[in-house]
Protein backbone atom coordinates (compact mmCIF):
# COMPACT_ATOMS: atom_id res chain seq x y z
CA UNK A 1 0.00 0.00 0.00
CA UNK A 2 1.19 3.50 -0.81
CA UNK A 3 2.70 5.25 2.18
CA UNK A 4 0.43 7.93 3.59
CA UNK A 5 1.33 10.28 6.46
CA UNK A 6 0.88 8.78 9.93
CA UNK A 7 0.14 12.17 11.50
CA UNK A 8 -2.33 14.40 9.69
CA UNK A 9 -4.18 17.67 10.31
CA UNK A 10 -7.88 17.04 10.82
CA UNK A 11 -10.81 19.19 9.77
CA UNK A 12 -13.74 18.08 11.96
CA UNK A 13 -17.04 19.02 10.36
CA UNK A 14 -20.53 18.12 11.51
CA UNK A 15 -22.83 16.72 8.85
CA UNK A 16 -20.19 16.20 6.18
CA UNK A 17 -19.28 12.61 5.44
CA UNK A 18 -16.53 12.28 2.89
CA UNK A 19 -15.59 9.16 0.95
CA UNK A 20 -12.60 7.94 -1.10
CA UNK A 21 -12.71 8.76 -4.82
CA UNK A 22 -15.19 11.59 -4.29
CA UNK A 23 -14.60 15.33 -4.46
CA UNK A 24 -15.46 17.82 -1.75
CA UNK A 25 -15.36 21.60 -2.39
CA UNK A 26 -14.66 23.59 0.77
CA UNK A 27 -14.94 27.30 1.51
CA UNK A 28 -12.41 28.01 4.30
CA UNK A 29 -12.74 31.19 6.37
CA UNK A 30 -11.98 30.36 10.04
CA UNK A 31 -8.40 31.23 10.98
CA UNK A 32 -7.58 27.79 12.41
CA UNK A 33 -8.64 26.09 9.18
CA UNK A 34 -6.96 28.73 7.03
CA UNK A 35 -3.77 27.79 8.92
CA UNK A 36 -4.50 24.07 8.43
CA UNK A 37 -5.05 24.36 4.67
CA UNK A 38 -2.06 26.64 4.14
CA UNK A 39 0.23 24.31 6.11
CA UNK A 40 -1.11 21.19 4.37
CA UNK A 41 -0.78 22.74 0.93
CA UNK A 42 2.84 23.75 1.56
CA UNK A 43 3.74 20.32 2.99
CA UNK A 44 2.17 17.43 1.03
CA UNK A 45 -1.42 18.60 0.32
CA UNK A 46 -2.85 15.88 2.61
CA UNK A 47 -5.51 16.59 5.25
CA UNK A 48 -8.15 14.51 6.98
CA UNK A 49 -11.90 15.03 7.17
CA UNK A 50 -13.84 13.51 10.04
CA UNK A 51 -17.34 14.04 11.33
CA UNK A 52 -17.56 15.78 14.68
CA UNK A 53 -19.92 14.45 17.33
CA UNK A 54 -22.59 16.57 18.96
CA UNK A 55 -21.06 16.49 22.41
CA UNK A 56 -17.85 18.29 23.45
CA UNK A 57 -14.94 18.23 20.97
CA UNK A 58 -15.24 14.52 20.24
CA UNK A 59 -14.93 13.17 16.70
CA UNK A 60 -15.74 9.81 15.17
CA UNK A 61 -12.84 7.38 14.99
CA UNK A 62 -13.12 6.78 11.23
CA UNK A 63 -12.51 9.56 8.70
CA UNK A 64 -11.14 10.04 5.20
CA UNK A 65 -7.78 11.33 4.00
CA UNK A 66 -8.02 13.85 1.19
CA UNK A 67 -5.54 15.57 -1.08
CA UNK A 68 -5.97 19.22 -2.03
CA UNK A 69 -6.45 19.14 -5.80
CA UNK A 70 -7.43 22.78 -6.27
CA UNK A 71 -6.42 25.81 -4.20
CA UNK A 72 -7.58 29.40 -4.70
CA UNK A 73 -7.34 32.44 -2.46
CA UNK A 74 -10.15 35.00 -2.64
CA UNK A 75 -9.78 38.75 -2.25
CA UNK A 76 -11.56 38.71 1.13
CA UNK A 77 -9.10 36.24 2.68
CA UNK A 78 -11.04 33.01 2.21
CA UNK A 79 -9.49 29.91 0.65
CA UNK A 80 -11.48 27.78 -1.79
CA UNK A 81 -10.23 24.24 -2.19
CA UNK A 82 -11.28 20.97 -3.73
CA UNK A 83 -10.42 17.87 -1.73
CA UNK A 84 -10.09 14.53 -3.52
CA UNK A 85 -10.74 11.49 -1.32
CA UNK A 86 -7.85 9.02 -1.06
CA UNK A 87 -8.31 6.51 1.76
CA UNK A 88 -10.20 6.09 4.99
CA UNK A 89 -8.29 5.99 8.25
CA UNK A 90 -8.77 5.08 11.89
CA UNK A 91 -7.78 7.63 14.50
CA UNK A 92 -5.29 6.21 17.02
CA UNK A 93 -4.70 9.29 19.18
CA UNK A 94 -4.61 13.06 19.16
CA UNK A 95 -1.19 14.70 18.93
CA UNK A 96 -0.49 17.70 21.17
CA UNK A 97 0.65 20.76 19.27
CA UNK A 98 0.82 24.54 19.58
CA UNK A 99 -1.27 25.12 16.46
CA UNK A 100 -4.83 26.41 16.19
CA UNK A 101 -5.97 23.20 14.49
CA UNK A 102 -5.89 19.57 15.65
CA UNK A 103 -3.60 16.77 14.49
CA UNK A 104 -4.07 13.04 14.93
CA UNK A 105 -2.04 9.89 14.53
CA UNK A 106 -3.95 7.62 12.17
CA UNK A 107 -3.77 4.15 10.68
CA UNK A 108 -4.90 3.02 7.21
CA UNK A 109 -4.40 -0.74 7.43
CA UNK A 110 -8.11 -1.68 7.54
CA UNK A 111 -8.81 0.25 4.35
CA UNK A 112 -6.17 -0.90 1.87
CA UNK A 113 -8.88 -1.60 -0.72
CA UNK A 114 -9.71 2.11 -0.97
CA UNK A 115 -6.84 2.64 -3.40
CA UNK A 116 -7.42 -0.47 -5.53
CA UNK A 117 -10.03 -1.38 -8.12
CA UNK A 118 -10.53 -5.02 -7.18
CA UNK A 119 -14.28 -4.64 -6.68
CA UNK A 120 -15.40 -4.07 -10.24
CA UNK A 121 -17.20 -7.43 -10.42
CA UNK A 122 -19.43 -6.84 -7.37
CA UNK A 123 -23.07 -6.52 -8.39
CA UNK A 124 -24.67 -3.31 -7.18
CA UNK A 125 -27.45 -3.10 -9.79
CA UNK A 126 -30.28 -3.79 -7.35
CA UNK A 127 -29.09 -1.09 -4.95
CA UNK A 128 -28.57 1.45 -7.75
CA UNK A 129 -32.07 0.86 -9.16
CA UNK A 130 -33.54 1.44 -5.70
CA UNK A 131 -31.37 4.57 -5.35
CA UNK A 132 -32.86 5.96 -8.57
CA UNK A 133 -36.39 5.58 -7.14
CA UNK A 134 -35.27 6.97 -3.79
CA UNK A 135 -33.67 10.05 -5.34
CA UNK A 136 -36.71 10.69 -7.54
CA UNK A 137 -39.08 10.48 -4.56
CA UNK A 138 -36.91 13.01 -2.73
CA UNK A 139 -36.81 15.38 -5.69
CA UNK A 140 -33.06 14.92 -6.18
CA UNK A 141 -31.67 15.14 -9.69
CA UNK A 142 -28.64 13.12 -10.69
CA UNK A 143 -27.28 12.70 -14.19
CA UNK A 144 -27.41 8.91 -14.21
CA UNK A 145 -25.80 8.69 -17.67
CA UNK A 146 -22.71 10.51 -16.39
CA UNK A 147 -22.93 8.55 -13.14
CA UNK A 148 -22.59 5.26 -15.06
CA UNK A 149 -19.26 6.47 -16.46
CA UNK A 150 -17.71 6.53 -12.98
CA UNK A 151 -15.48 3.70 -11.79
CA UNK A 152 -17.46 1.04 -9.87
CA UNK A 153 -16.44 1.84 -6.28
CA UNK A 154 -16.62 5.57 -7.08
CA UNK A 155 -20.30 5.13 -7.99
CA UNK A 156 -21.02 3.46 -4.65
CA UNK A 157 -19.09 6.08 -2.67
CA UNK A 158 -20.82 8.90 -4.54
CA UNK A 159 -24.27 7.50 -3.71
CA UNK A 160 -23.23 6.99 -0.08
CA UNK A 161 -22.04 10.59 0.12
CA UNK A 162 -25.01 12.36 -1.53
CA UNK A 163 -27.96 10.17 -0.47
CA UNK A 164 -30.58 12.00 1.62
CA UNK A 165 -30.04 9.92 4.75
CA UNK A 166 -28.93 10.76 8.29
CA UNK A 167 -25.35 11.63 9.26
CA UNK A 168 -25.26 8.55 11.50
CA UNK A 169 -26.27 6.34 8.56
CA UNK A 170 -23.57 7.92 6.37
CA UNK A 171 -21.02 7.35 9.11
CA UNK A 172 -22.07 3.70 9.23
CA UNK A 173 -21.44 3.50 5.47
CA UNK A 174 -18.05 5.14 5.90
CA UNK A 175 -17.12 2.54 8.49
CA UNK A 176 -18.18 -0.40 6.27
CA UNK A 177 -14.80 -1.99 5.61
CA UNK A 178 -15.60 -3.82 2.35
CA UNK A 179 -17.50 -2.58 -0.68
CA UNK A 180 -19.87 -5.55 -0.38
CA UNK A 181 -20.74 -4.47 3.14
CA UNK A 182 -21.22 -0.87 2.01
CA UNK A 183 -23.53 -1.89 -0.86
CA UNK A 184 -25.56 -4.16 1.44
CA UNK A 185 -25.86 -1.47 4.12
CA UNK A 186 -26.82 1.28 1.66
CA UNK A 187 -29.43 -0.95 0.00
CA UNK A 188 -30.88 -1.79 3.41
CA UNK A 189 -31.09 1.91 4.37
CA UNK A 190 -32.69 2.91 1.06
CA UNK A 191 -35.16 0.00 1.23
CA UNK A 192 -36.21 1.16 4.71
CA UNK A 193 -36.97 4.68 3.46
CA UNK A 194 -38.79 3.41 0.37
CA UNK A 195 -40.92 1.11 2.52
CA UNK A 196 -41.63 3.98 4.90
CA UNK A 197 -42.78 6.34 2.13
CA UNK A 198 -44.94 3.58 0.60
CA UNK A 199 -46.66 3.06 3.94
CA UNK A 200 -47.18 6.81 4.36
CA UNK A 201 -48.76 7.05 0.90
CA UNK A 202 -51.10 4.17 1.69
CA UNK A 203 -52.11 5.87 4.96
CA UNK A 204 -52.84 9.17 3.18
CA UNK A 205 -55.02 7.43 0.59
Amino acid sequence: MKKFPETIPIFPLSGVIYFPKTNLPLNIFEQRYLDLVNDAYKKDKFMGMVQSKKEDDNVYSIGCLGKISDFQKSADGRILINLTGISRFKILKEISNNKLYREFQVDYKNFTNDITNIYNDIDANSMIEKAKIFFKRNGLLLNWKEFEKLEHSQRINTLAMISPITNEEKQKLLESVTLEEKIETLESIISFYLHQTSNNNETIQ
